[in-house]
C-alpha cells in the first residue's frame, strides 16, 4: 500500500534562458551586412497545481527536484531560440506552500488552483538588438538568464468533512475502519496512527469524508508530541467528532479527556471551537469509567448507525452554510526593488533582480558589453545607492554571483566572474 505523506521539501527550478547570438549578414551583394543575431528563448516556468487525483506528497519524498525546460540559443539571420517548456507539478488539494523560513506564499485549496513557483530565466538578446547610431557593429550579445531556483516546504491540510479528535488509543482508527472501507493500522498501544487516514462514509444520500487524525496530547498546540503536524489537519474539517476513551488504561476521566482536547483545539485556533462538534465515549463494550454522555462501541456496533446519521446531518448543514469558493490564496511578498547592504567583511551587496540580470547576462570581458552594463546599472541607480551606503573607491561590490571593485561613477570594474554559458 502506498504511504501517505503530508509534509515534503521540494527544490523547484525554472529553465535557463537561451543565449543571444552574435552574427552579421554575410551575403555576396551586401559587403558590410549589419548585425542579425537572434534572441535566445526564455526558460520555462515551474507551476504547482492542485489535482484531485493526487492524495499525498509521496512523489516528493525521494525525488524532491523539479526543473522546467531550458530555452534554446538564438542564431544568425535573426532566428530566435525556442522557449523552454513549462513544468506543471501536481500536488493534493489543500497544499500549503511555504518558504524555508516558514513564510507562507500560496495555498492551493481546490481543483485547478495553480501557482507559479519558479520563473524561467529570460533569453539573452542577440547583437541585432544593440544596433544604434553610436554602435553600428555590436560584437556582443547577452547570455541567457539562469532560471529561478527555490526550496519550498509543502504541507498538506486534509480537506475532510469530519475530523476525529482524541487522545492516543481512543479508538479513532477502529471507528474509521468500521464506518468506511478504510483499513488503517490498529493496535492496543498509543500512537499507532502516525499519519492521517481518510475514510469515505455513505449515509443515505450523503457521502462524507472522515479523517482519522493522529492522537493529540496535552501541549499539542505548543508543538508537544507532533502537535502542530496533527492539528493542521483539523483546520479544514467541517465537523469535529471528539472521542473520549471509556476504558483508558491510564484511568483519565472522560470529562478530563474532553477538557484537554477542546482546550488544545482552542489554543491552536480559537475558531475551531465554533465548528459543529459532537463528543462521544468510545469502547462502551469494555467501559470502566463513568460517563453520562453519548456512547458507542466500534466492536459491537452500539450507537454507530445513529452517530453516522447525526454526522451526515451536521455535514449537510455545514456544507449549505459554507460561503462560495473564492479560489486559491497567494501571499505575495513585497516587490524586491533595489537594495544595498554591507556585510561584516566590508563587502557591499547589491540586491534586486534587475541589477543581477544586468551583470549576469553580459559578457563583461567585451568592452561593448561592459559599456552597456554600465549604462543599465546607472539607469537603475546602483552607483548612487552604493555611494549613499558609504562605498569608497576599491571596495568590493557583489552583484549576484559576481564580485567587482567599486569605482565612483563606474560601479562595474570586474575582478572575477563565474564561467559564461552559451555558444562560443
Amino acid at each position: 500500500m502506498a504511504q501517505f505523506v503530508d509534509e515534503a521539501a521540494a527544490c523547484l527550478r525554472g529553465g535557463d534562458g537561451g543565449a543571444g547570438a552574435v552574427s552579421f549578414r554575410r551575403e555576396a551583394h551586401v559587403p558590410r551586412g549589419g548585425p542579425d543575431g537572434g534572441d535566445g528563448g526564455d526558460g520555462g516556468d515551474v507551476w504547482l497545481h492542485a489535482d484531485p487525483q493526487v492524495a499525498s506528497l509521496l512523489a516528493f519524498e525521494d525525488h524532491p527536484h523539479r526543473r522546467a525546460g531550458d530555452g534554446t540559443h538564438g542564431s544568425g539571420k535573426g532566428r530566435h531560440g525556442a522557449r523552454g517548456g513549462d513544468l506543471r507539478v501536481a500536488v493534493p488539494e489543500g497544499t500549503v506552500v511555504a518558504e524555508r523560513d516558514g513564510t507562507v506564499v500560496a495555498e492551493l485549496a481546490g481543483p485547478g488552483d495553480a501557482w507559479r513557483a519558479a520563473r524561467g530565466g529570460r533569453g539573452g538578446r542577440g547583437n541585432a538588438r544593440f544596433l544604434s547610431n553610436r554602435r553600428r557593429a555590436p560584437g556582443f550579445a547577452e547570455q541567457g538568464e539562469p532560471g529561478e531556483e527555490r526550496w519550498v516546504r509543502l504541507e498538506l491540510k486534509l480537506m475532510a468533512d469530519v475530523a476525529l479528535v482524541g487522545l492516543p488509543n481512543a479508538g479513532k482508527s477502529t471507528l474509521v475502519s468500521v464506518v468506511s472501507a478504510a483499513r488503517p493500522r490498529v493496535a492496543a498501544y498509543p500512537f499507532t496512527t502516525l499519519r492521517p487516514h481518510l475514510g469515505v462514509v455513505r449515509a443515505g444520500g450523503t457521502e462524507l469524508v472522515v479523517a482519522d487524525i493522529p492522537g493529540l496530547v496535552a501541549g499539542a498546540s505548543e508543538g508537544r508530541g507532533l502537535g502542530h503536524r496533527f492539528l493542521r489537519h483539523v483546520e479544514r474539517a467541517r465537523v469535529l467528532l471528539v472521542l473520549v476513551d471509556l476504558a483508558s488504561v491510564e484511568g483519565v476521566a472522560p470529562a478530563d479527556q474532553e477538557a484537554v482536547l477542546v482546550g488544545e483545539l482552542g489554543r491552536y485556533q480559537p475558531q475551531l471551537l465554533d465548528r459543529p462538534r459532537l463528543v462521544v465515549g468510545t469502547k462502551a463494550d469494555v467501559a470502566t469509567l463513568a460517563w453520562t454522555g453519548r456512547r458507542i462501541s466500534a466492536v459491537t456496533g452500539e450507537g454507530i448507525g445513529a452517530l453516522v446519521g447525526d454526522l451526515a446531518r451536521l455535514v449537510d448543514g455545514a456544507r449549505a452554510a459554507a460561503p462560495p469558493a473564492t479560489g486559491f490564496a497567494v501571499h505575495r511578498p513585497t516587490p524586491e526593488g533595489l537594495r544595498v547592504h554591507r556585510q561584516p567583511d566590508g563587502t557591499f551587496v547589491v540586491e534586486g533582480r534587475a541589477a543581477r540580470r544586468a551583470v549576469a547576462v553580459s559578457d563583461l570581458t567585451d568592452p561593448g558589453a561592459l559599456e552597456h552594463a554600465h549604462g543599465q546599472l546607472r539607469r537603475l541607480g546602483v552607483g548612487a545607492a552604493l555611494a549613499r551606503a558609504g562605498a569608497t573607491e576599491g571596495d568590493d561590490v557583489r552583484i549576484g554571483d559576481l564580485v567587482f571593485s567599486y569605482v565612483p561613477d563606474q560601479p562595474v570594474a570586474p575582478r572575477r566572474a563565474r564561467p559564461r554559458r552559451g555558444p562560443g
